[in-house]
C-alpha cells in the first residue's frame, strides 16, 4: 500500500503552523511560528494583528516544513487545513493558502475541525491508540466531554455553558497581573502555593460545565484583598476546576462504561490537571495525553485528523469557507 503524505496547515489563532505527516501518525516535520511575543504587548490576541502575521509567515513556514520533511511539493498527496473554530481572519489566511496549494498541485483538499485536530494529537503520541474512548477536551475556546466512536465519528456528551476553562485561566492570570499567556503562568505560580482558599464549584445533573462562578470568585477575592497570596489563589483555583473536570469524567465513564480517557487541547498541558487525571489509572482507567509539544496549536494534529478524514472519503472542495464557531 502506498504511503500517504499529508500537509497540514493550522492558523486558527496566533500560531502559523505547517506539518508534513506520513500515514497519519509519522511526523516528518512540524514547524510553528508563534506570535506570543507580539500579543503579549497587548495582554491577549489581537485578531487583526494575528491575521497580518499569518499572511507574512505562512509561505516561509510551509517551505520550511517541506524542507525539514525532505520531500518536494509534488510528493504531497493531501492538503489538510483548519477551517474552524477560530478567529475568522486568521482561519481565512490558512484556508486560502491551502486552497491555492491544492489547486496548484491538483491534490485533494480536506477541511479539518480544530477540535478534531486536538483529539488526533493523541494518535501521534500513542501509535497504539484507537477509538472508542472518552475525550476531555480543554482549550481556550472549548471545554467538552466527547465520546470518540471512530476516527471521524464523535458524540458530544457535555460542554461548558459559559467560559471555557482556558478562558478562565487567562482571565484569572490577567486579574492577578501575571500577564499573557495566562495558563502556563498560573500553573507555574500554583506550584509554589497551597489550596487553602475555598472556591465555589458549579454542578449540573448532566455532564455540562460552568467556570464563570469560580472565575468571578477569584476576581472578587483579589479585588477585596489585593495582598492575598497569589500562589495560594492560583493553586486553589487550579484544584477546584480540576475537581469539576474529574467529577464529570467519572460520571461519563459510569454512563458509557468506556474505561479509556484521553486529554486534548492547550489546557491539557497543565501539570496539575495531568497528574490528577493520571490518578484515575489507580481505578483501572486507561489515561492518555498528548506530549507537551502537541497540546497547544500545531499542524501535525491537523494533518493527522486530515488523513483519517481523507481515507474515510471526507474530502472538501474549493468552496470551503471558514466557520469561526464550528461545532464538532
Amino acid at each position: 500500500m502506498k504511503d500517504i503524505i499529508t500537509l497540514g496547515i493550522e492558523s486558527s489563532c496566533d500560531e502559523t503552523a505547517v506539518s508534513v505527516v506520513k500515514n497519519g501518525r509519522e511526523v516528518l516535520s512540524n514547524v510553528i511560528n508563534t506570535q506570543i511575543p507580539i500579543h503579549t504587548l497587548y495582554g491577549g490576541v489581537v485578531p487583526e494583528i494575528a491575521s497580518r502575521n499569518h499572511i507574512q509567515n505562512i509561505s516561509a513556514v510551509t517551505k520550511e516544513a517541506i524542507k525539514q520533511a525532505n520531500i518536494k511539493f509534488d510528493d504531497i498527496d493531501v492538503v489538510a487545513v483548519t477551517y474552524g473554530p477560530g478567529l475568522v481572519g486568521a482561519l481565512l489566511v490558512g484556508l486560502s493558502y491551502a486552497k491555492a496549494l491544492s489547486y496548484a498541485l491538483q491534490k485533494p483538499l480536506v477541511g479539518v475541525n480544530h477540535i478534531e485536530g486536538h483529539i488526533a494529537a493523541n494518535y501521534i503520541t500513542y501509535k497504539e491508540l484507537e477509538p472508542e474512548f472518552l475525550c476531555m477536551m480543554m482549550s481556550g475556546g472549548n471545554t467538552q466531554i466527547v465520546q470518540v466512536k471512530d476516527y471521524t465519528q464523535f458524540e458530544l456528551l457535555g460542554k461548558t455553558r459559559d467560559d471555557a476553562i482556558g478562558e478562565a485561566f487567562d482571565k484569572v492570570a490577567r486579574v492577578i497581573e501575571l500577564g499573557y499567556p495566562g495558563g502556563p503562568k498560573v500553573d507555574k505560580l500554583a506550584q509554589e502555593g497551597k489550596p487553602t482558599i475555598e472556591l465555589p464549584k458549579t454542578h449540573f445533573d448532566n455532564l455540562d460545565f460552568s467556570f464563570s462562578g469560580i472565575k468571578t470568585a477569584v476576581i472578587n477575592l483579589h479585588h477585596k484583598n489585593p495582598d492575598i497570596n497569589k500562589a495560594d489563589l492560583c493553586k486553589s483555583f487550579e484544584k477546584s476546576v480540576t475537581e469539576v473536570l474529574i467529577e464529570n469524567i467519572k460520571k461519563a465513564i459510569d454512563i458509557t462504561n468506556i474505561k479509556t480517557v484521553v486529554l486534548a487541547g492547550g489546557v491539557s498541558a497543565n501539570s496539575y490537571i495531568r497528574n490528577e487525571f493520571l490518578q484515575l489509572q489507580n481505578k483501572g482507567i486507561n489515561v492518555y495525553m498528548p506530549e507537551m509539544a502537541l497540546c497547544t496549536d500545531n499542524a501535525a494534529m491537523i494533518a493527522c485528523a486530515g488523513y483519517y478524514n481523507y481515507i474515510n472519503g471526507k474530502i472538501s472542495d474549493l468552496s470551503l469557507n471558514a466557520i469561526p464557531d464550528l461545532k464538532l
